[in-house]
């Protein structure tokens, strides 16, 4: 069942463990992350961007979710926009929507920021912002220090807009790192110990085991990941390629679709195999099993 990103990290930061936040864009991811999710027994948030069709993204999550009712997850809005793009999520279903300001001076993102937590509040939905800016990888080396948090400004922040929980830049960066990830610990401790709401790293993807599971054990609740999964899917869509089915001894008493082939939907299950089996891995990794 969907509910509030809220509530689901909110008993995170209580217990001390995170939950997987994967990208979600088709119908094969979406059910990977449910199968993930059941298997584990863990909870889940799907997130989903403005850019990946978001009204048809939502229709399948909603979908799924009939299918998964032992499934307990959260459907945000990552990276919004646009105040339409926003009011978009919450009207088609999210039961979360982040609102990055991350950007902006410190004023702007406040106000902006507080607009659309009093909307979402109003009809139940649940706020992610981020205060500092995770940057790109491909330029890693040259921004990463100018985007960190400030903590003399995270409690204000949070204090003024009654935000749900708060991305915090603590040295991660999006895609593919172009230099060796530096993560900086001790500001996140301190953020973890000043602020009384949960902690969202973004960037999670080529981050590592080892910096994520510190991560987690240092105060992050919620971790975002789409480029290493999406790189999963490729590369068991690369093994199914590779294969000459041609070649194949076909097995007449398996039918028409009993046998092995290039075809487009089972390609489109093996991604979802390489998604899944990751996916599991980093759940695992950030103590959610049986947490749901």
């Amino acid at each position: 069942m969907l509910t509030d990103m809220g509530t689901i990290l909110r008993k995170a930061k209580k217990e001390g463990y995170g939950v997987a936040a994967p990208n979600v864009w088709s119908g094969v991811t979406v059910k990977s992350v449910f199968e993930a999710a059941k298997e584990l027994k863990a909870p889940i948030i799907f997130d989903c961007a403005g850019i990946h069709s978001l009204e048809e993204t939502v229709d399948m999550v909603r979908f799924y979710e009939r299918k998964f009712p032992e499934v307990s997850g959260a459907l945000n809005l990552d990276h919004g926009g646009s105040f339409e793009e926003i009011v978009t999520a919450v009207r088609c279903g999210c039961t979360s929507v982040m609102v990055d300001r991350s950007t902006l001076p410190f004023e702007e993102n406040v106000r902006e920021v507080s607009e659309i937590v009093k909307i979402a509040h109003a009809v139940g939905v649940s706020v992610e912002a981020e205060l500092g800016h995770v940057g790109q990888g491909f330029e890693y080396e040259s921004t990463r220090d100018a985007g960190l948090t400030r903590k003399e400004e995270a409690m204000e922040f949070v204090k003024q807009t009654g935000v749900d929980c708060l991305a915090v830049s603590v040295g991660t960066s999006h895609g593919t790192y172009k230099g060796t990830p530096k993560l900086e610990f001790e500001l996140l401790r301190e953020l973890h110990e000043m602020l009384p709401i949960p902690l969202v790293l973004h960037g999670g993807s080529g981050t590592g085991d080892d910096n994520l599971k510190k991560a987690v054990e240092t105060g992050i609740q919620k971790v975002n990941l789409c480029t290493d999964l999406s790189n999963a899917g490729l590369e068991e869509l690369k093994k199914y390629l590779g294969v000459d089915y041609d070649s194949m001894v076909k097995d007449g008493s398996l039918g028409e679709f009993g046998n092995p082939s290039a075809n487009m939907y089972d390609a489109g299950n093996a991604m979802g195999k390489g998604y899944k089996e990751l996916l599991k891995h980093y759940i695992t990794l950030f103590g959610g099993v049986n947490r749901g």
